[in-house]
């Protein structure tokens, strides 16, 4: 039976027994579209820079460190002005707007420093927005189902996710080397997307007026003993954790994948976190979150060791894609859905922020570190010391993460 522990928005959109409710299914469009965008451009982007443009592999680690972690410098913003305000969709408007304005942006990108630049105001916008909208899904959601809430919301934004590939893909298809093409159709994806949340997207509150929430209350909140060691735990593991460009420039290079297929080594991972976001999401409300988040690098783990293989083929290749997508599926969705029942409703998104917000810190230190062990060592033997490092890291995090469900 359903208990309402919240009330229900005023506008009927909220959650019902045993259902996802209407305001994380249009989240989860808007994030779809989105990712429709961001995906056709994120699946050109290590072999445009590297190959069209000409970057070292040190250049592209620091692009793509930029990438991982330029939005952490605006995460624990966004989270709080959704939270001081008690309104956070808007917040997450102008968070998707900043995004949709840097894929038209890029057209006129060229050198080094101006697509720094251009991949900078895309990722803060993905940091104004992350944490608020994913304070508006728990706000929504009945707490029991919020890892089953997180999981649909994901697998729609993966639908795009491999959707955005494809788009690229037929792109490259028919006009070969037609970047340009790619940034005018992804803006306009973009666009569509930012106009469903402003249109259709019910403007929550996630606090009453009268109890507006002070920075005090936050930084007390985020830096209490309920999430100060899964933070831990989950910087320790993005430090260890190689970005995707990283490992399908690898397979790249092994199989000698064709310039004009990679975007679809995306779309293999995006099919796999499509059809587990939901199922991953389930176990972890039944058999625990933090289990499913460490247990989600153990296949990680398996695809350094898999991307180190001297010799590969298609085989190997869809297997390393398959178990991206487990990692994904295991940790991205489970992640803020942990978090969000460890600190009060007046402080959730800032408290989803600081986790993400280690996240991707975390993950801008290992491309940057990658990049030059790649220059150095080349990708194999990279893979296999983060592989190593891993080993080490997923005892140690899980250890940290014991009990911390039980501390609510």
């Amino acid at each position: 039976m359903y208990v309402t522990i919240r009330d229900r928005p005023a506008d009927g959109i909220g959650p019902t027994a045993g259902k996802v409710s209407a305001t994380v299914l249009l989240l989860g469009t808007v994030s779809l579209l989105t990712d429709v965008s961001s995906e056709m451009v994120a699946s050109v982007l290590p072999l445009y820079l590297t190959a069209a443009v000409g970057l070292s592999p040190v250049a592209y680690g620091f692009l793509d460190g930029v990438y991982q972690g330029v939005s952490a410098f605006l995460r624990i913003a966004g989270g709080y002005a959704g939270d001081r305000g008690g309104q956070p969709k808007w917040v997450a408007v102008l968070g998707y707007g900043a995004s949709a304005l840097s894929r038209i942006a890029m057209m006129a990108a060229t050198g080094f420093a101006a697509i720094t630049a251009v991949v900078t105001a895309d990722r803060l916008g993905k940091g104004l927005r992350t944490a608020p909208r994913d304070a508006l899904i728990a706000e929504a959601s009945d707490p029991s189902m919020l890892g089953r809430a997180f999981g649909v919301h994901r697998a729609l934004d993966t639908i795009g996710a491999a959707l955005g590939p494809l788009v690229a893909f037929a792109l490259l298809w028919s006009v070969p080397g037609s970047y340009d093409s790619i940034f005018v159709v992804s803006f306009a994806f973009a666009v569509v997307g930012v106009a469903v949340l402003v249109l259709f997207v019910p403007n929550l509150r996630t606090t009453a007026p009268s109890d507006r929430t002070g920075l005090r209350r936050v930084l007390r909140e985020v830096g209490g003993r309920r999430l100060r060691r899964p933070l831990i735990a989950a910087g320790l593991l993005g430090l260890v954790t190689v970005g995707d460009g990283f490992l399908y420039l690898a397979l790249q290079e092994r199989d000698d994948v064709a310039a004009v297929y990679f975007p679809l080594l995306y779309v293999g991972t995006n099919i796999a976190y499509l059809a587990l976001a939901v199922p991953m999401g389930r176990l972890a409300d039944r058999f625990g979150r933090a289990r499913v988040l460490v247990a989600g690098h153990g296949a990680l783990l398996a695809c350094y060791l898999l991307g180190a293989l001297p010799s590969g083929g298609p085989g190997l290749t869809l297997a390393v894609l398959l178990l991206l997508g487990v990692f994904y599926a295991a940790t991205d969705g489970v992640l803020p859905a942990l978090v969000s029942r460890l600190v009060p409703a007046q402080t959730r998104g800032s408290g989803i922020a600081a986790a993400q917000t280690v996240v991707v810190l975390a993950r801008f230190a290992s491309s940057l570190t990658f990049g030059v062990l790649w220059a150095m060592r080349g990708p194999a033997v990279s893979l296999l010391l983060f592989a190593a490092l891993l080993v080490v890291a997923i005892p140690v995090a899980a250890w940290l993460l014991h009990g911390a469900e039980a501390s609510r």
